[in-house]
């Protein structure tokens, strides 16, 4: 999230006093399993949550991409969030979503390190990491096992390539060997279109993790929708799309991690505009799925203010 700026010396305040209830309140030292989360939250103030495979997680699943300095909004954004995301930084962020109930972290590429470095510090919580055949993927489906990782998905990216270029059985090969190597299996995609594919050749698959927006049309794409090709082109994002994708979130039995329910920062303009997004997102997905949101917290607790909406708009049982 970016760019929340309304009331600001409210929101320094609530900072402050969110930090000093944080500093008092101890870490679980132990889990009941490597990496998962001890539950320390009263009973009537804790997060809901939701079964992801064998395990159990958190209705609100810290994103990456904001840690990672990809704003998806532009280069400059970009800029202030990697300067701002420290390694110490990271680590502060982490330990502050988990003393507010957050128990799993979607992340990719090196961040795993960071969440060793948690772990370290006496942290828990469950690492998701997005992957795919590729080369450049920093470790295979085994060393994800041994490193302790809850599940791998396919990135979303590549799963969308492949199904435009009619090879979308890559992905489901390389999924197979996640299912082999014991991890909770999952498949990315910004595409209603490849979750209701999957879903009618019935892959092996624990949990989709879904952007309900397509935000990665080409220019003809765009020129066949709109009849014209806005600006920028690379990331346009359409009110019409998060009704095709919570259909087909909802036509599936599985978990759904719903990501960029805030427009990547652009629903971000006011305390209130983030409120309507949440609560939207939350009447569009299942009881037995969650949101990956980023947090971007340089003006504004961000971490609590995401908190207390999935508390409000989230705590429906799951399925």
């Amino acid at each position: 999230m970016t760019n929340r700026h309304e009331n600001r010396p409210a929101m320094l305040q609530d900072r402050r006093d969110f930090l000093k209830r944080a500093a008092a309140a101890p870490f679980a030292a132990t889990a009941a399993a490597a990496g998962a989360p001890a539950a320390t939250a009263p009973a009537e103030d804790a997060m809901p949550t939701v079964p992801l495979g064998s395990a159990r997680i958190s209705r609100l699943v810290l994103g990456s991409n904001t840690i990672n300095g990809g704003s998806h909004l532009s280069r400059f954004v970009d800029f202030q969030m990697r300067e701002y995301f420290t390694d110490d930084r990271i680590l502060e962020t982490l330990q502050r979503a988990s003393a507010r109930g957050i128990t799993a972290w979607q992340a990719s590429g090196d961040n795993h390190e960071h969440w060793q470095r948690f772990k370290r510090a006496g942290g828990a919580m469950h690492f998701l990491s997005l992957a795919s055949a590729a080369p450049s993927c920093p470790f295979t489906p085994e060393e994800a096992a041994r490193m302790g990782f809850l599940g791998l998905a396919h990135h979303g990216e590549v799963t969308d390539q492949l199904f435009k270029a009619g090879r979308l059985d890559e992905a489901r090969e390389y999924l197979k060997r996640v299912r082999d190597a014991g991890l909770c299996t999952g498949l990315s995609t910004h595409m209603p279109a490849v979750v209701e594919r999957v879903e009618e050749q019935g892959w092996d698959i624990d949990f989709y993790m879904t952007c309900i927006y397509e935000r990665h049309r080409s220019r003809e794409e765009l020129a066949r929708l709109l009849g014209r090709v806005p600006i920028p082109v690379g990331e346009v994002y359409l009110e019409e799309d998060p009704p095709r994708m919570f259909e087909a979130i909802r036509a599936t039995r599985k978990t759904c991690l719903a990501f960029k329910i805030l427009a990547a920062g652009r629903l971000c303009q006011s305390a209130a505009q983030v409120a309507q997004a949440f609560e939207r997102a939350f009447r569009g997905i299942k009881p037995s799925d969650a949101v990956i949101v980023g947090i971007f917290p340089r003006w504004s607790d961000q971490i609590a203010e995401d908190a207390d909406l999935v508390k409000k708009h989230g705590r429906a049982e799951a399925r």
